[in-house]
């Protein structure tokens, strides 16, 4: 490979480290984590968040903040109410894996 392709691949690489990091930095908060599970299932709004996950104000607000700063989920505005849903399918990816690995399977029966 010449030495500027090297570079160059390098150079992506850096980059594409640079923005896993900042999707596992989004994540590693539980809060978030949790957010983000709920928000896999579909688009929410506050209100449902708050209701299925059990994070209330100002906690939810503070965590969805953060969850578009990092451009973790995008929003739609529908008259006063404010909906969530995940930005990247890259990131819905990653959060299968992780309830595969991570969490509990219930039995039928229970």
């Amino acid at each position: 490979m010449p030495e500027h392709d090297q570079q160059d691949f390098y150079d992506a690489m850096k980059l594409a480290a640079q923005g896993a990091a900042d999707v596992l930095r989004g994540l590693s908060n539980s809060d978030r984590l949790l957010l983000m599970c709920q928000l896999s299932q579909g688009e929410a709004s506050v209100a449902q968040l708050e209701e299925a996950v059990g994070i209330h104000q100002p906690t939810l607000s503070q965590q969805l903040g953060v969850m578009r700063r990092l451009k973790l989920v995008e929003t739609r505005r529908e008259g006063k109410q404010i909906f969530y849903r995940i930005e990247d399918k890259r990131v819905l990816t990653l959060l299968t894996t992780l309830y595969d690995l991570y969490c509990p399977v219930q039995q039928d029966g229970e």
